[in-house]
């Protein structure tokens, strides 16, 4: 693919605390409670052994809980927007997105993502996630 690509779209990512800093404990409880919550969208559209589509839709102010990322998996931005995340890290970003932009993960064994992401823009917030789950990693 060429510059031009919905791949090669800017991604604006600020982190804004680090640390912990300014997590309520509530979110700390939620990032213990959902260590292997896997449910990486609000709505399943497609479900095989080697393939899963998860879309999500988050209103102004809407926040897709802590989940836990082991497959490798692509996300694709349907809208533009903004958003902030938590990370098991303790880094919070902000993040702009614009319609198209695409990123992709890929997880060695052992290897997870554990966030959480709410819509702090105002207008809707739509992604596509893909995940390959027959090339999840064993973790225990």
């Amino acid at each position: 693919m060429g510059t031009d690509s919905a791949a090669a779209l800017s991604l604006v990512n600020k982190v804004v605390a680090q640390a912990f800093d300014r997590w309520s404990p509530p979110l700390h409880q939620e990032f213990d409670t959902n260590a292997h919550h896997d449910q990486c969208g609000q709505t399943l559209l497609h479900d095989t052994p080697e393939l899963r589509i998860w879309q999500t839709h988050l209103a102004p102010g809407e926040r897709l809980p802590v989940h836990r990322h082991e497959c490798d998996y692509y996300w694709i931005a349907l809208t533009p927007g903004q958003a902030r995340q938590h990370e098991s890290d303790g880094t919070s970003r902000e993040i702009t997105y614009e319609r198209g932009t695409t990123r992709y993960f890929e997880f060695s064994e052992g290897q997870y993502r554990l966030h959480d992401l709410k819509n702090i823009g105002e207008e809707v917030l739509s992604f596509l996630i893909i995940e390959t789950p027959g090339k999840a990693n064993e973790t225990d």
